[in-house]
């Protein structure tokens, strides 16, 4: 392999991505994991509690939970939605030379997975890997939207705002790849409409009636009885959001939003960046061979980019938000690759000098963050 950057200037940009990676990783480890760490504490002990499902899998193999055990899930989990990513872009482009641009602007995208490494132990990734599971998977029968149904359910458990973040482009994966070639159409909707329902409920049930019943002081005093180290009390100071409604939710998102608006043009900058990859995009989706596939991926980008815009008004972690949009709008690409077209897609060139050099700009920036830009 030749790294010259002038001969392979794309196999470079790999190489840099990967030592950005452990950089990020390096700098992660550094840091104390406050709201990562109580998601592994919570449990089910005073009942259905909404973000516990995590906190309760780490109960059955840990009796006090350590802190190293938020980088070790974190990073397994990191790998495994790698790996399923490479195996996904194989299956659906190939990894050759042609699509190389495609992959470092996907792969490489501080929005992606240098971004997941920087919220190590977040559940955001939890999603993603899930959405990924399902663009591997056979859509040959029911079974993929009952699977699809069941992770979703799940996601809601460990968070319920994936209602909002993966559970929408979830919806149009299925939609995607199975009810557009199905022939039965009343069992699939009704499949489909009982599923929704049982998610609907779920949120439901979590939003509205999985905050804490007991004091936040009695909170306390059982999630220092699971910590591996009582005495770092300083890691349980976000136990008041299991005690927040959604109306203090948004009162404090909204009081903090002139502060943080001033990162959308930062956010427009980072998704410019990416030009080449959504002019891609936009060329694949108008080659598409029916208009009514066309008309329901864009309907479907609508639905999910809207979800995101929910999100904003709801909770001011706005970095991760856009990350997210970001991502969803990669894996729905893969998606909409999968559909009959009537002309090819022209790839992103790999000899055009504007797209190297946004290619080098994508691969150096680090991460764009939790809340604030960077």
């Amino acid at each position: 392999m030749n790294l010259r950057v002038r001969e392979n200037p794309w196999r470079l940009m790999l190489a840099v991505n990967v030592a950005v990676v452990i950089g990020v990783f390096l700098y992660k480890i550094t840091r104390e994991p406050y709201v990562p760490y109580i998601h592994l504490l919570v449990d089910y002990h005073f009942g259905f509690t909404k973000r516990a499902l995590i906190g309760a899998i780490a109960g059955l193999f840990f009796s006090k939970v350590p802190v190293w055990l938020v980088f070790a899930l974190g990073g397994a989990v990191w790998l495994i939605t790698l790996g399923l990513f490479i195996r996904l872009f194989q299956r659906t482009f190939g990894l050759n030379h042609e699509h190389l641009p495609l992959f470092v602007f996907m792969a490489g995208s501080p929005f992606f997975l240098k971004n997941f490494m920087h919220t190590l132990g977040h559940f955001d990734i939890y999603g993603c890997a899930l959405a990924i599971c399902l663009l591997l998977v056979p859509a040959r029968s029911l079974v993929f939207v009952i699977l699809a149904a069941l992770g979703s359910m799940i996601l809601v458990l460990i968070h319920h705002i994936h209602l909002l973040m993966y559970v929408p482009t979830i919806a149009v994966i299925v939609v995607l790849r199975y009810y557009l070639v199905q022939r039965r159409p009343a069992l699939n909707v009704s499949v489909g409409i009982a599923a929704a329902a049982a998610i609907g409920v779920l949120f439901f049930a979590a939003q509205f009636y999985g905050s804490m019943a007991v004091p936040q002081d009695e909170f306390v005093l059982y999630l220092r009885s699971r910590m591996a180290d009582p005495t770092r009390t300083s890691l349980l100071s976000f136990a008041y959001i299991w005690y927040q409604s959604l109306a203090q939710e948004l009162h404090d998102t909204w009081q903090r939003m002139p502060s943080n608006i001033l990162g959308v043009p930062v956010f427009a900058l980072l998704i410019w960046l990416h030009a080449p990859l959504w002019r891609y995009f936009a060329d694949l989706i108008g080659s598409l061979a029916e208009d009514l596939h066309r008309r329901i991926v864009i309907a479907g980008i609508i639905m999910v980019s809207l979800a995101y815009l929910i999100m904003f008004a709801i909770v001011f972690d706005y970095s991760r938000w856009i990350s997210n949009w970001a991502v969803c709008m990669f894996l729905i690409l893969h998606t909409v690759k999968t559909l009959p077209t009537s002309r090819t897609a022209p790839l992103i060139s790999a000899e055009v000098h504007k797209t190297t050099i946004l290619g080098w700009i994508v691969t150096l920036v680090p991460r764009v963050g939790i809340v604030r830009p960077f």
